[in-house]
């Protein structure tokens, strides 16, 4: 029996090794899942490996049927290369080398081994960014590769696991007995751009940006004049522009971003981003070009007339995107030096727009930005928009924007938000042309009055009724001013040891956004409907006030 068996191993082991030698590569395929369970709708990973290199891509990358931005990687074993190669959005190619993160993986071999598609695998595990990664790989099959740059060295990865609830998973191994012609790396006179230019394009590619306003002033100047793309009222303090959206589908995100600096104003200032509506008989635009007088009045019986701040039949105020503060003098007044402080050298704000689409959606609009104050340096300003798609359930929204008391054109003569010294406040009657299913109020509200004894440092309850009943109440109060003190350089510093930039304020913070809040209203029926905000405003002091800057828009189904 001894005899048959050697014999059979004789003619048996040359057929082996001539199978093994006609194998010139693999294909693996991997498959992701998230806790357990498989990514629905995903595009498998595809690693192909030769002797020499690999190619990791995807499934409808390697069909090119893959939508743009795609990555191709290109793995150079024998000289350890890292190249990655991106077609980007606009069709633009992209290419960058990396000899260093392959060769300095450090991994800590572990003794567990287990089974995955018939292979015997070893264990290893690393620490990324705090993210614990184990790696399951075979050296049987002579080959090295992996569905990520990580482990590429060690042999042929099967299984990725990150913390415990992510897992890259190989589902099918090909042998090869020819290497596709994809399998070369890049030319080396491809254009190349350094890794972190490389990052930044593929990142940028991704979503899309619309950019409004790129470093412009925003000051207090009669020589403010408007160009041809760019609106200037109120003596500079507001510019204005026509802005074209693309579709934005159904799920995508939307952002907006401000990027400011001091040009010379030492101070804290209130900015707004807002949408004017065109829709009615006036708009706000002809309150910008014609005046102030040309737009609604509301009054609420102490004898003062507050323009364009309620919506009426003919007319809707300013949709409010965003509110932010400047710091005191951020940029400008970074030569004031204390002990231990490196001032910011500008301030980023940035917040999520998404429920506010259906007022830009595939719409030419005019975008407006203010800042008020009366310095003839001003403010440097930029502002862009970011669509960023997403897989999601989302509902449609649609949007009415009902009141804003922020006095944008406050340099032009726009009355304060003093409505609310009366028990009437501020009231709005408003009129559905169809029902509204589960509608919110996006409320934003900041009180002013900077003396000890102005709303601006003492909270106050914010009161909304709809349709004469309270719906909502709650005091609007913020006590983390403090944590932006290294963006206010020019804050006035006082004997207790604070400084004017640390003092808690009623909802907002000097070099902060102020976010919205949602109110829910239930189902609101077509027809008539009365809206009524009431705080209990601060009285005078000689000549210094107390005012509210509220902004509402009713979001709903």
């Amino acid at each position: 029996m001894k005899k048959y068996f050697v014999i059979f191993l004789i003619l048996i082991c040359p057929a082996l090794a001539l199978a093994q030698k006609d194998i010139k590569g693999l294909k693996i395929t991997y498959q992701k899942s998230s806790n357990g369970t498989l990514i629905e709708n995903q595009d498998p990973i595809i690693f192909y490996s030769s002797e020499k290199m690999g190619w990791l891509s995807t499934e409808k990358a390697v069909a090119n049927q893959a939508d743009k931005p795609f990555e191709q990687n290109y793995i150079d074993f024998q000289n350890l290369k890292w190249y990655q190669k991106a077609v980007l959005k606009t069709g633009k190619t992209i290419l960058t080398i990396d000899s260093i993160s392959i060769a300095k993986q450090n991994f800590e071999m572990l003794t567990e081994t287990k089974m995955i598609l018939g292979q015997m695998c070893q264990k290893a595990k690393t620490v990324i960014n705090s993210n614990t990664i184990e790696i399951w790989y075979t050296k049987a099959l002579k080959f090295n590769g992996a569905p990520t740059i990580l482990g590429q060295n060690l042999g042929l990865v099967l299984e990725l696991n990150r913390n415990g609830n992510f897992q890259i998973l190989a589902t099918k191994i090909e042998k090869l007995k020819t290497i596709p012609t994809q399998i070369t790396l890049p030319k080396q006179e491809e254009k190349k751009v350094d890794l972190l230019t490389y990052k930044d394009e593929l990142w940028k590619s991704r979503f899309t940006t619309l950019s409004v306003f790129e470093k412009e002033i925003i000051n207090f100047s009669g020589d403010s004049k408007s160009n041809d793309s760019i609106l200037r009222f109120a003596n500079g303090t507001i510019i204005v522009k026509k802005v074209r959206f693309p579709e934005i589908k159904k799920g995508e995100q939307m952002f907006v971003s401000v990027t400011e600096q001091s040009n010379g104003d030492a101070y804290d200032r209130t900015g707004s981003v807002f949408l004017i509506p065109t829709s009615g008989k006036i708009s706000f635009l002809d309150g910008l070009e014609k005046g102030i007088s040309v737009l609604p009045v509301y009054e609420n019986g102490n004898s003062k007339k507050y323009q364009g701040v309620t919506k009426t039949p003919d007319f809707e105020p300013l949709l409010e995107l965003m509110r932010f503060f400047t710091p005191f003098g951020v940029k400008k007044y970074n030569t004031i030096q204390l002990k231990n402080k490196v001032w910011q050298d500008s301030v980023y704000y940035r917040q999520e727009i998404t429920e506010l689409v259906s007022a830009v959606n595939n719409q030419e609009v005019y975008i407006g930005m203010n800042i008020g104050n009366y310095d003839k340096g001003g403010h440097k300003v930029s502002l862009n928009f970011t669509i960023h798609p997403e897989e999601m359930e989302t509902k449609t929204y649609w949007n009415l924007p009902l009141f804003n008391t922020n006095n944008v054109m406050e340099m032009a003569g726009q009355e304060y938000g003093t409505m609310f010294n009366t028990d009437k406040g501020l009231v709005i009657d408003f009129d559905l042309f169809k029902p509204m299913k589960n509608a919110r109020l996006r409320y934003i509200t900041t009180g002013h009055g900077g003396w000890e004894n102005g709303d601006e440092f003492l909270p106050k309850k914010n009161t909304i009724l709809l349709d004469g009943k309270v719906v909502f109440s709650f005091v609007p109060w913020r006590q983390d001013c403090g944590s932006y003190r290294l963006s206010n350089p020019a804050s006035g510093n006082f004997e207790n040891g604070l400084s004017s930039s640390d003092y808690s304020r009623s909802n907002w913070c000097p070099g902060t956004v102020t976010n919205p809040i949602f109110i829910d209203l239930g189902d609101l029926s077509e027809g008539k409907h009365r809206l009524q905000i009431q705080i209990p405003q601060g009285a005078n002091e000689g000549t210094s006030f107390s005012s509210w800057n509220v902004s509402g828009v009713l979001i709903g189904e």
